[in-house]
């Protein structure tokens, strides 16, 4: 059976429990008032709920909210996005106080995070929603995505070639409540599957104990 069925199969069975106990519902966000010069990054690494623990755990990370950007369509939401038809991608948006942490810190946990060398998803997730990007909001954003990106690329760490995407920032969509911050909410389910998904156990084989922590 193909891991990448199961995985998807398992995340939609997930989202119909939740669905009837009526708990999906859209994530309406108010308006929070933020430290002064805080910035905003977003990127897509296949799974969200396997992206935002690390920044989370980030000094200077003031706020993740996981949910979809990169689509043609509006009014994006799970069911539709994990079937591929509306473009998007799964991501997370970090909201961050740029005077503890730099937006290439945040690079430097994204690329900890993914396989940089996959184009078709991320490790047994395939499709587009669960291909890694760099969403950049502005030219410093995107100068310092693509030198990170190719520094990556010369550090040895990976034979193949880094097929990252660094695109422009477009609209994000937050996701279902239920997906926000799920490995808090569901830590049986959220680290089968995590490791389930082959992500744990490739991130330990490249960067050994730093991936742990």
């Amino acid at each position: 059976m193909n891991p990448a069925s199961v995985l998807l199969d398992m995340k939609r069975l997930l989202f119909l429990t939740f669905a009837l106990s009526g708990l999906v519902s859209s994530s309406v966000f108010a308006q929070e008032n933020f430290p002064a010069g805080a910035k905003t990054a977003v990127f897509a690494g296949g799974c969200f709920w396997c992206m935002q623990p690390p920044y989370d755990q980030a000094k200077g990370v003031i706020k993740t909210v996981v949910g979809y950007t990169g689509g043609s369509e509006s009014d994006a939401n799970y069911q539709k996005v994990s079937a591929h038809q509306t473009k998007h991608r799964e991501a997370i948006e970090v909201t961050y106080d740029p005077m503890q942490i730099s937006y290439d810190q945040l690079l430097d946990i994204f690329w900890g995070q993914i396989n940089p060398t996959q184009a078709d998803g991320q490790f047994h997730d395939i499709g587009l929603s669960y291909q890694a990007a760099i969403y950049y909001g502005n030219e410093e954003q995107k100068k310092a995505a693509e030198a990170s990106k190719e520094k990556l690329g010369k550090s040895g760490k990976f034979q193949k070639p880094i097929v990252t995407e660094i695109l422009p920032a477009m609209k994000f969509y937050p996701a279902e409540d239920y997906h926000q911050k799920y490995y808090l909410k569901n830590p049986a389910d959220f680290e089968a599957y995590h490791v389930g998904s082959g992500r744990v156990a490739f991130l330990e084989k490249v960067w050994g104990e730093a991936a742990k922590k």
